[in-house]
């Protein structure tokens, strides 16, 4: 199972990015996505995840109302939408998956830890 990050890069504050998860060789279907992101001399923190069916998300406080996040079955790809991108944001940035068919919501979504499979990650760098 590999999953590949794309996306990141530089953008003035109050930018866009949008980054990419992408898979080869296994449909993404049965997974719940997340994004995480870690940054220098801080613990990585979930940033935002989705269920395998897409009706239920997680947004951290800090990026509610600025970052989206969605999934294309067809094209075997989660995206992350960061809009009014801050420099707190910066960090880089990683997609990870979990096998999880089915989500009861009794628990939480967006906890690394239970993430098994892990992509490279990409920086995202936003100047002030």
């Amino acid at each position: 199972v590999q999953l590949q990050a794309s996306g990141g890069g530089l953008v003035q504050a109050g930018g866009s990015l949008r980054l990419s998860c992408a898979t080869s060789g296994f449909s993404l279907d049965p997974y719940a996505v997340g994004w995480f992101r870690q940054a220098p001399g801080k613990e990585r923190e979930g940033v935002s995840c989705v269920t395998s069916s897409g009706g239920s998300t997680y947004y951290a406080s800090s990026v509610k109302g600025r970052f989206t996040i969605s999934r294309d079955s067809a094209k075997n790809t989660v995206y992350l939408q960061m809009n009014s991108l801050k420099p707190e944001d910066t960090a880089v940035y990683y997609c990870a998956a979990w096998r999880l068919p089915y989500y009861s919501g009794t628990y939480p979504l967006c906890q690394s830890a239970e993430y098994d499979y892990w992509g490279q990650g990409t920086q995202v760098t936003v100047s002030s």
